[in-house]
C-alpha cells in the first residue's frame, strides 16, 4: 500500500479530513477512497468532535474526481465502484463543511455539494467530468446537484461538464462562502465556532429532516438499467484515453 492518502486531526472539537495527494491534484483512487470513508466513519463515532471538515492538500486542488490512470486500467473496480462518501456524509448526523482550496472537479464537485455548508477560495473552480470522459455517472452523485443548483442548472453542469468560478456557484446557491485564499482557514473556522455553539441534538433533527428528501439510488442500479453493457464497449476507455493523450474524444461510434 501506498503512503496514506487521507490525513486526519481533530483540534477542538473540529475533525479536518484531508485528500493528501497534491501531485495528483487530489484525485482519488480505490485506497483514497477507503480511507476518505474511514476517516469520515471515524468522526462520525468520535464524542469529542462535534464538526468535521474536508478539504485537499495545497492550494491548487479540493479534488479532481477520480485518478484516470487508475480508471482506465481497473476495469473490476469501476464495475463494482460504490463511492460511500456521499452517503456517509448524510448519515453522519453531524454538520460538515467543505473547505475547497482550489479545483472542486467531477467527484470532488459532488463531495462539495454533498456536504452541509460549502466554503471556497476565490480561486476555486467547480465543475463535473463524466460525460466529457465517458465516466457513466447515476444515482444520488447525479440528481442530488438539483436539490442543491435546481434542475436546469444541475442538468446544464452535468452534460456540458463546464467549469463554473466559486462567484458563480455562490450564486447558484452551491457556494455558502467565498473569501481569499488567505482568509480560508479563518473563515472556515468561524463557521465551525458557531456550528459547535448549536445544539448537536436540535442539529442531527435538522440534518436528518433534510436528509430525508434525499433520494440515494446507487449508481450501480442506473448504469444496470439504463446502460448496463457501459464497461464493456470500451466507450469509458475512449473518454480517459483521450484525457490522457490530451486530444478529444469520439465518442460517435456509441451513439445509438
Amino acid at each position: 500500500m501506498d503512503k496514506p492518502h487521507v490525513l486526519y486531526r481533530v483540534d477542538r472539537g473540529v475533525a479536518t479530513i484531508t485528500i493528501d495527494r497534491p501531485a495528483k491534484y487530489n484525485a482519488f483512487n480505490g485506497q483514497t477512497l477507503d480511507e476518505l470513508d474511514a476517516a469520515i466513519v471515524r468522526a462520525t463515532n468520535d464524542p469529542a468532535v462535534g464538526v468535521l471538515v474536508l478539504t485537499g492538500t495545497g492550494e491548487k486542488a479540493f479534488c479532481s474526481g477520480g485518478d484516470l490512470e487508475w480508471a482506465a486500467g481497473s476495469l473490476d473496480d469501476l464495475l463494482n465502484l460504490d463511492i460511500r462518501s456521499h452517503r456517509l456524509i448524510l448519515s453522519c448526523l453531524k454538520p460538515v463543511i467543505a473547505r475547497v482550496n482550489g479545483f472542486a472537479i467531477g467527484s470532488g464537485n459532488h463531495l462539495a455539494y454533498f456536504c452541509d455548508i460549502t466554503i471556497a477560495a476565490e480561486h476555486a473552480i467547480f465543475g463535473q467530468n463524466g460525460a466529457r470522459v465517458g465516466s457513466a455517472a447515476a444515482g444520488h452523485y447525479v440528481s442530488h446537484a438539483a436539490n442543491i443548483i435546481g434542475h436546469k442548472r444541475a442538468r446544464e453542469m452535468w452534460m456540458l461538464c463546464r467549469r463554473y468560478s466559486a462567484r458563480h456557484m455562490l450564486d447558484w446557491g452551491l457556494v455558502n462562502a467565498v473569501v481569499p485564499m488567505a482568509e480560508l482557514d479563518a473563515e472556515v473556522d468561524r463557521w465551525c465556532q458557531e456550528l459547535l455553539a448549536m445544539s448537536p441534538s436540535a442539529l442531527r433533527t435538522i440534518k436528518q429532516s433534510l436528509n430525508d428528501l434525499v433520494d440515494l439510488t446507487p449508481q450501480k442500479e442506473v448504469i444496470e438499467r439504463v446502460a448496463p453493457d457501459f464497461y464493456q464497449t470500451g466507450e469509458h476507455l475512449e473518454g480517459a484515453n483521450a484525457f490522457l493523450e490530451k486530444r478529444k474524444p469520439d465518442f460517435s461510434p456509441w451513439r445509438r
